[in-house]
C-alpha cells in the first residue's frame, strides 16, 4: 500500500473552522453496506438499535497552548523573547513535554513567564521537545492553566484563526472528565444532552473509556510504504465496567460502535492484548487495510485528512474502494471536514 492510495482532492472551503450550532444539527453521512445516506446527527437514533453500545472517550482537553515571555539579563542589559508553548504530556519526572517556538530562544535553566501565577523552567531538551517544570502542581496548576492557556486547535484551524473563549466550550465534549488530552475526540463533539436523552429513550446503551489524545494524531505520514509508518503512543484505559459492558453487548448479539477513532483504537488494543477485559497502558496500534477487527462493529467519526493514518483506519473498516466512494460523495455534497466538521456513521 502506498501513501497516495489514501489521497483525495479536498476543496479548502470545506474545512470547517467553527462547529455546527447546536452540536447535533451537523450533517451525518451514513455508509451502511454499499449504500450512502445523507442524514443529520439527530437521525443517529434511527440507525441504532435497542441494545447497541456506544463507546465514548471521556478524556478532557487541557488548554495546552500557552504564550509567555523569556527574559534574559546580561552585561549588555535585559532582552526579552516571546515564547509559544504547546504542552504535550506530563512526564514521569514531574516535568511537561512541550513544543516550544522558537526553541532556540530558551536556554536550559531559564524561566518562561506565562501569567502572574504560572511560570516554568526549561530543564531539558530531547527529540525536539522542551521539558518544562512548572511552579505549580495539582489543582493549583489546573486553575492557573485554565486562566492562561488556550485550546490547542488543530493546525488546519489555527492557521486560519486563533483559539478564543468559545473554543473552550466548542472543543470539549459534554461528558469530558479525565484531563490529559491535547486534542479533542472530535466525533464526540456532535453529542448534546438532547441527543443523549433521545438515544437513551431508544434503548441505546453507552459506556466510557479514556484515551488521552496526543499531538501525534496530527503528525503526517512520511513514508511511501504505509506499513513502515511508526505510530505515536497514547495512554488509555478500559475500566472493568467498560469491559463488562462491551462483553455483555457482544454476548447478547448487539453491536459495539465506538464514537471516534480514539475509542476504536483503544478497544481494539484491548481486544488484541487481553480480550474483553480491563486494560490500561500506552497504545501505538496502527490500523490500516488488512487489519482484523475483533471488537468494533462500526464507527462514528468525522471526515479525515488525506493521506493520514485516520484515512487508513476508515479504509480498513469499510474497504478502500467503498471509503473512496464515501469521500467522493462527501466532497460532492459539500460536507464539512475535519475536527469541527460533519460526521459519518460507518457500518460495514
Amino acid at each position: 500500500m502506498h501513501l497516495t492510495d489514501f489521497d483525495f482532492d479536498l476543496p479548502e472551503d470545506l474545512i470547517a473552522t467553527r462547529p455546527a450550532v447546536p452540536r447535533s444539527s451537523a450533517r451525518l453521512l451514513v455508509g451502511a453496506g454499499d449504500a450512502i445516506h445523507d442524514q443529520r446527527v439527530t437521525d443517529l437514533v434511527e440507525w441504532l438499535n435497542p441494545g447497541d453500545l456506544l463507546v465514548l472517550n471521556d478524556t478532557r482537553v487541557i488548554p495546552a497552548r500557552l504564550s509567555g515571555t523569556r527574559t534574559r539579563r546580561s552585561a549588555q542589559g535585559e532582552t526579552a523573547a516571546r515564547i509559544e508553548a504547546t504542552l504535550l504530556e506530563p512526564r514521569a519526572d514531574g516535568t511537561w513535554g512541550a513544543l516550544l517556538k522558537p526553541l532556540k530562544k530558551v536556554k536550559l535553566g531559564e524561566s518562561v513567564v506565562f501569567s502572574d501565577d504560572l511560570n516554568a523552567v526549561l530543564e531539558g531538551i530531547a527529540d525536539g521537545q522542551g521539558h518544562l517544570r512548572f511552579n505549580l502542581a495539582g489543582e493549583d496548576f489546573d486553575a492557573a492553566l485554565a486562566q492562561a492557556g488556550a485550546m490547542p486547535l488543530p493546525p488546519y484551524i489555527a492557521a486560519k484563526r486563533p483559539a478564543d473563549a468559545q473554543d473552550k466550550t466548542d472543543y470539549q465534549t459534554v461528558w469530558a472528565r479525565n484531563s490529559g488530552a491535547v486534542a479533542a475526540p472530535t466525533a464526540s463533539l456532535h453529542f448534546d444532552d438532547a441527543l443523549l436523552t433521545a438515544l437513551e429513550a431508544r434503548g441505546v446503551q453507552r459506556t466510557f473509556v479514556t484515551l488521552h489524545v496526543g499531538a501525534g494524531t496530527f503528525l503526517p505520514v512520511k513514508v511511501d510504504d504505509v506499513t513502515q509508518h511508526k505510530m505515536h503512543a497514547e495512554w488509555g484505559r478500559v475500566s472493568a465496567d467498560a469491559a463488562q459492558a462491551i462483553a455483555g453487548a457482544k454476548a447478547a448479539g448487539h453491536r459495539v460502535i465506538p464514537v471516534g477513532t480514539t475509542a476504536l483504537r483503544l478497544i481494539e488494543t484491548m481486544g488484541r492484548d487481553v480480550g474483553l477485559a480491563p486494560w490500561e497502558g500506552d497504545t501505538d496500534i496502527f490500523i490500516y487495510p488488512g487489519f482484523e477487527f475483533t471488537v468494533a462493529d462500526g464507527l462514528m467519526t468525522n471526515f479525515h485528512l488525506p493521506k493520514s493514518t485516520l484515512m487508513m483506519l476508515v479504509a480498513a473498516l469499510m474497504g478502500q474502494e467503498r471509503i473512496a466512494r464515501i469521500y467522493d460523495h462527501a466532497v460532492a455534497q459539500r460536507y464539512r471536514f475535519f475536527s469541527y466538521g460533519d460526521a459519518s456513521l460507518l457500518l460495514p
